[in-house]
């Protein structure tokens, strides 16, 4: 295993020690992101289910940002992911930013989740 993909998996592991440490029945915000394209899923840990996704992909964000993988796309999939969580009745939630620094198109995505009433 290359010395960049442990660091990303320790990242990756700590940061998810932390969300289940705090002990929170709040659904988590999870984030990945590819070369192409970045998803978001609202994922209720308890029930072991999705409660509602959203990713580059999609239709909507598409017609906003053709480019799958710039700061632009990942805004409109925040804002995607918390207009379709709060349909879904969510509105607090914990951020899981996975392995990823939070930066750039994570970083957008968190903030235009934050602008779409999800609370974290």
């Amino acid at each position: 295993m290359s010395s960049s993909l442990k660091l990303f998996n320790r990242r990756k592991n700590r940061t998810r020690f932390k969300l289940r440490k705090m002990k929170t029945n709040r659904p988590r915000l999870s984030v990945f992101r590819s070369g192409r394209h970045i998803y978001a899923q609202v994922i209720n840990d308890t029930e072991g289910q999705t409660v509602v996704a959203a990713s580059s992909l999609d239709v909507d964000v598409r017609t906003q940002a053709p480019k799958g993988s710039g700061v632009d796309a990942a805004a409109a999939v925040g804002k995607l992911v918390a207009e379709r969580a709060k349909k879904a009745g969510v509105t607090d939630v914990v951020f899981d930013r996975g392995g990823y620094k939070y930066h750039g198109r994570v970083k957008a995505l968190a903030d235009a989740a934050r602008e779409g009433g999800l609370s974290f």
